[in-house]
C-alpha cells in the first residue's frame, strides 16, 4: 500500500518549502495530495508562483487515512494555517494517531507550538522563532526528528527535510536513492 501525505498550503507559502517536499516525495512514489485551506489556487510568498492544489481542506473527511501532514512556512501562510480551526483539528488528530506531523521554517513555532504538539519535544524552526516555543527543546540542527514530529529550519533545508520524511515513511535506502538522484 502506498504511503499518503497531505501538504497544507495557504497564500504566502514559502515556494521552495512547499515544492521541494512535493517533488521529492513524488519521486519516491509517495501519494502526495496538495490541500489549500480555502481556494484551490494559492500564491507563493513572492507573488510569482501560483499552485493549483488537488483539493481544499473542506473536502478532506478522514485525516487518519493519511500517513503524514506537511506544513510549509512563509508568511502569511503559517499564520493562516495557525488561524484555521480545521487545520488545528487535522493536526491534533494526526498527532494523536501517531501519524507524521512535519513542519518547516515558521510553521513549527507558529502552527505546531500553540497546539501543544512541541511540548517536551526536540524541534527546530526558522532562527529567532524558537523564542515563541516555551515548552519545546530547540536545536539548531537543519532537521530534527522526535517521534512522529519532523521539523526543519528554512528554504535552504527543504531538501534534507523532504529526505527525512521519505526515510520515516519508507526506508533509508529509498531516501538515499532520492537524495543521490537530486544531487543533495
Amino acid at each position: 500500500m502506498n504511503k499518503k501525505v497531505i501538504v497544507l498550503i495557504a497564500d504566502g507559502f514559502e515556494d521552495v518549502e512547499a515544492v521541494t517536499p512535493i517533488d521529492y516525495l513524488r519521486r519516491a512514489a509517495i501519494d502526495v495530495t496538495t490541500v489549500s485551506i480555502s481556494q484551490q489556487t494559492v500564491t507563493g510568498r513572492w507573488g510569482e508562483i501560483k499552485l493549483i492544489t488537488d483539493t481544499t481542506l473542506a473536502k478532506i473527511t478522514n485525516c487518519t487515512d493519511w500517513d503524514a501532514v506537511i506544513l510549509p512556512g512563509g508568511m502569511p501562510c503559517a499564520e493562516s494555517l495557525a488561524a484555521s480551526k480545521e487545520v488545528s483539528k487535522l493536526i491534533k488528530e494526526m498527532a494523536a494517531a501517531r501519524k507524521l506531523v512535519c513542519a518547516i521554517c515558521a510553521s513549527p513555532a507558529i502552527v505546531l507550538a500553540p497546539l501543544g504538539i512541541l511540548a517536551g519535544k526536540n524541534f527546530t524552526c526558522y532562527p529567532g522563532l524558537e523564542e515563541k516555543v516555551k515548552d519545546g527543546i530547540w536545536s539548531d540542527a537543519n532537521v530534527v526528528i522526535d517521534g512522529n514530529i519532523i521539523t526543519s529550519r528554512a528554504a535552504g533545508t527543504s531538501g534534507h527535510f523532504a529526505i527525512a520524511i521519505i526515510e520515516q515513511l519508507l526506508d533509508k535506502e529509498t531516501a538515499e536513492k532520492i537524495a543521490k538522484a537530486v544531487l543533495l
